[in-house]
């Protein structure tokens, strides 16, 4: 059988759509400044998908910096692995201070965030040694996972009691196998905006050994009182062992780092194959990172405006009856229930006629009949874009609910 045969049978849950309005509600084109208001397909949109919490992606600030050193170094420099020629000492600057900020000893910058976290996952762990993991981490985190020859338990989301049971079943086997276990979960959970139960994984280390690994990439910025995460907002920073982040979201751009005691940051600087065997940081994602963190450690402002417009929109939309679960973060989910078809429907309806853009989860990533709407209010949002995104939701909920929705082509092209 032709390998590529499968492709034309079988698209997988996403793929299925392929085809049915691309470009549309599968990879989308944004246009203009990112801003809470862009322009999608020649129209104005309000815009609710972009993970800018700080609102930096577009702060004059930050496009100075950015201009600047892409100026004096292009985009090339340093070339070259960082273990071989693509070492400086900007490099180490960064490194020194999202150490310090995140209270560990020492830090490794990473080139992405989704490679960064898988690659870690495969240079900790080898065959002896047992990962335990949260069932709702990102797709990062269980591709990372997947690299491991030894043993994995899972355990279902911020389910102590049976993460307990699943360390309790590494432990016996760690006996045997004379190896270690890994836990691994998120500070912040992406799609739930749940926090992560640090505090109560960091209590069972008085019960079982283990090391604790936390992807915090949205509360990173955002969480805390300094922003240095989720850790620090439960106040167990000390308890994780290693802090990971990425610079995409609070910081508005390309890069993540891992943080930790220093031997093994040290051990990961010659083990971590993606980037042993891949061009270093460019600098002018270096400077633009060091004077990122510069401003999240001096502009408190920003985290405070990001908070006022976070409460606004989920208090709103908790007085006017809708569900968002139990998000404890700036992460703002709205769960509706409706079918693929309906949930096409309805963002068309949300952008052509109330011209709000916002990400329509659909299954695999969600259980099946529920449309979650996923928001991201930033610091760049104001209280009148709120308010106008709450009617929208109001009147787009009234024709889901009536079966508006279940009508026409477009909801029949989805079933």
């Amino acid at each position: 059988m032709d390998l590529f045969k499968k492709f034309t049978v079988d698209m997988g849950p996403l793929g299925r759509h392929a085809g049915v309005e691309d470009g549309y509600f599968m990879f989308p084109k944004l246009e203009g400044d990112i801003a809470p208001r862009m322009k999608f397909r020649g129209r104005e949109v309000l815009t609710w998908s972009l993970n800018s919490y700080l609102g930096l992606a577009n702060h004059p600030e930050v496009r100075k910096i950015d201009r600047e050193a892409a100026d004096k170094w292009g985009l090339a420099y340093p070339m070259g692995a960082r273990i071989m020629s693509g070492n400086t000492d900007k490099h180490d600057e960064l490194e020194v201070n999202l150490a310090a900020f995140v209270k560990k000893e020492s830090a490794m910058l990473l080139n992405y965030g989704y490679q960064g976290i898988l690659s870690i996952i495969d240079a900790l762990v080898d065959r002896k040694d047992i990962i335990v993991y949260d069932g709702e981490s990102h797709a990062c985190i269980i591709d990372g996972v997947r690299l491991h020859m030894g043993k994995r338990f899972v355990y279902p989301n911020n389910d102590i009691n049976n993460l307990e049971k699943q360390l309790s079943r590494a432990t016996k086997l760690a006996k045997e196998t004379g190896g270690g276990i890994l836990v691994i979960t998120e500070g912040v959970f992406g799609m739930s905006g749940n926090m992560g139960a640090l505090k109560e994984i960091v209590a069972l280390k008085e019960k079982y050994e283990f090391r604790l690994l936390v992807d915090d990439a949205h509360g990173f910025g955002t969480m805390g009182s300094n922003g240095a995460g989720a850790g620090e907002e439960q106040g167990v920073q000390d308890g994780i062992d290693l802090y990971f982040s990425t610079f995409a979201k609070a910081m508005a751009s390309i890069g993540a780092f891992v943080a930790g005691d220093e031997q093994v940051i040290r051990y990961l600087r010659y083990n971590t194959r993606s980037q042993i065997f891949a061009k270093s940081l460019p600098m002018v994602l270096v400077e633009g990172g060091l004077r990122r963190l510069e401003m999240l450690k001096t502009m408190p402002e920003l985290r405070e405006k990001l908070w006022s417009v976070v409460n606004a929109l989920q208090n709103g939309l908790r007085e006017r009856g809708f569900n968002i679960g139990t998000t404890q973060t700036p992460v703002t989910p709205v769960i509706l229930s409706g079918g693929v078809g309906e949930a096409a429907a309805l963002a068309y309806d949300l952008r052509e006629n109330f011209a709000i853009f916002c990400s329509v989860v659909i299954y695999p990533v969600v259980p099946k009949d529920i449309i979650m709407l996923r928001l991201i209010p930033t610091a760049a949002h104001t209280l009148e874009d709120v308010e106008e995104t709450i009617k929208a939701f109001e009147a787009v909920k009234h024709k889901l609910e009536s079966g508006v929705y279940k009508k026409g082509e477009l909801a029949a092209a989805f079933q």
